[in-house]
């Protein structure tokens, strides 16, 4: 078993190493953004690369690279069925509906007069979103008509730049007020009014598509189970003040009774048919607390996840202790790799 990782500082890369070294595992790291990438590969069993949703480069040739070494009969890591919907709200949309996944009703137009004719017909408050972007950027809340039909014509005309800058910086002045920041960070927050990140600078405007989901209110918070295998674990996330978003937020809860079972069960179920090595999946409740699914996708932060208090097997059985995910993934893959080959 030869194993390669292309590793980012701070990234799933960092553990799945550590696992490698500790285990006697043959490992290389290799850097995929080469050119002769897929040859440098030929005679390694799995390929890994936790590829992040704010790298262009990532973003431009991950899910191109791993999916052609799958189809080559590589094992990789995230595959098909894992990663093609990461970063996709739109996909993740067609997904979950076309699974009968319990799923908060979202709505997407490729046409701006059928966009306005559903704006004009529908009720509010609605939320908007651009199809990329994590911790509830590019996320706004939509009041009225006229707003809604400002942001259909904005999708339809010059669009929007993948990074919000202003939106940037009012978050992190929210955060500062929240003790959740620091005055360096609500500093570099203005600097990039001024300096935008590579990324925007690379990426094109988000245009040419509008989407949209039912604002689901009451929600104080919304729970993110993940599931590895037969392996699932929570948090509870507290709503911002003065805000609808938990994502980003910077107030989980860890306490294990926290945790909505129904999300567990839902999460596993989910899994069986998505057949995803690693999902995390963020959750809301109805009217009449039934657990809705907003967003999807198999990145997430190591450290904020290391605290949570144990997990839960696919029996739904509760296993209290210290929890590391990514030697999970390791594992996983591993297995099904000698599974494969016997």
């Amino acid at each position: 078993m030869k194993i390669a990782i292309h590793h980012n500082k701070g990234s799933f890369s960092e553990r799945w190493i550590a696992y490698c070294e500790n285990n006697q595992i043959d490992y290389k790291i290799v850097n995929a953004y080469d050119s002769d990438i897929v040859q440098q590969l030929s005679d390694y069993d799995v390929f890994m690369w936790h590829h992040h949703h704010s790298s262009y480069k990532d973003v431009l040739s991950a899910k191109k690279i791993l999916f052609a070494l799958e189809q080559a009969g590589k094992k990789v890591f995230p595959d098909f069925n894992t990663g093609w919907y990461f970063d996709d709200k739109v996909a993740q949309k067609y997904l979950l509906e076309a699974i009968g996944a319990p799923f908060v009703p979202s709505y997407v137009f490729y046409d701006k007069k059928e966009a306005l004719a559903w704006a004009e017909n529908t009720c509010y408050p609605k939320v908007f979103k651009l199809k990329g972007g994590a911790g509830a950027s590019n996320v706004k809340l939509i009041r009225s008509y006229f707003e809604c039909k400002k942001y259909i014509k904005k999708s339809f005309g010059k669009g929007f730049l993948q990074f919000d800058r202003v939106g940037y910086v009012k978050d992190r002045i929210k955060k500062y007020r929240a003790g959740k920041d620091t005055l360096c960070g609500v500093c570099k927050g203005f600097v990039r009014l001024f300096i935008p990140t590579k990324f925007s600078k690379m990426m094109p405007r988000e245009k040419g598509y509008a989407y949209f989901q039912d604002f689901i209110p009451g929600n104080k918070y919304d729970i993110r189970i993940v599931v590895v295998g037969n392996k699932a674990f929570g948090i509870k996330r507290l709503v911002r003040k003065n805000d609808f978003r938990a994502s980003g937020s910077g107030m989980p809860i860890f306490t294990k009774e926290e945790i909505d079972i129904r999300c567990v069960e839902i999460g596993f179920e989910i899994n069986k048919k998505i057949k995803s090595h690693c999902i995390a999946y963020d959750f809301v409740f109805d009217d009449e607390s039934n657990p809705l699914i907003v967003e999807i996708g198999y990145g997430f932060f190591m450290s904020l996840h290391d605290k949570c208090e144990g997990y839960w097997s696919s029996d739904l059985k509760w296993h209290e202790g210290k929890l590391n995910p990514q030697a999970w993934i390791v594992e996983s893959l591993i297995k099904n790799r000698n599974t494969k080959q016997i």
